[in-house]
């Protein structure tokens, strides 16, 4: 794919064939994949031994270097305080009643951020 590998891939989307090219178009002996992006529970990861065998390094993360019970009340602070920038990526607002509407649309990849209201 790039004749010799990335020195670094991140893979978002949780496709599994992007995981799997994010991991193969890495530089042998020091190319490093980072998968970010979460696929379903019955997805599969494969690909061939030698590509391991050949130093390639693979990660996951799920929040970074976050840590939500240390970091978060700075994140709320920084939000109210104007400082962090979330309404743009609010697609959707169900009322709590509705709550398996936000979770259908997560599943078909529509919904990116949904605010679950408790009044309906």
């Amino acid at each position: 794919m790039t004749n010799g590998g990335v020195d670094r891939s991140v893979e978002c989307t949780g496709s599994v064939s992007a995981m799997i090219s994010a991991f193969e178009c890495v530089h042998d002996g020091w190319g490093v994949a980072v998968l970010v992006g979460v696929p379903s529970k019955e997805a599969v990861f494969m690909t061939k031994p030698i590509n391991v065998l050949n130093e390639r390094t693979l990660k996951g993360t799920f929040f970074g270097n976050y840590k939500p019970r240390t970091h978060l009340p700075s994140v709320v602070d920084m939000y109210m305080n104007k400082k962090l920038e979330l309404d743009k990526f609010i697609t959707h607002r169900v009322p709590f009643s509705e709550i398996n509407k936000a979770f259908d649309l997560m599943v078909k990849g529509e919904g990116l951020r949904c605010i679950i209201s408790m009044e309906d």
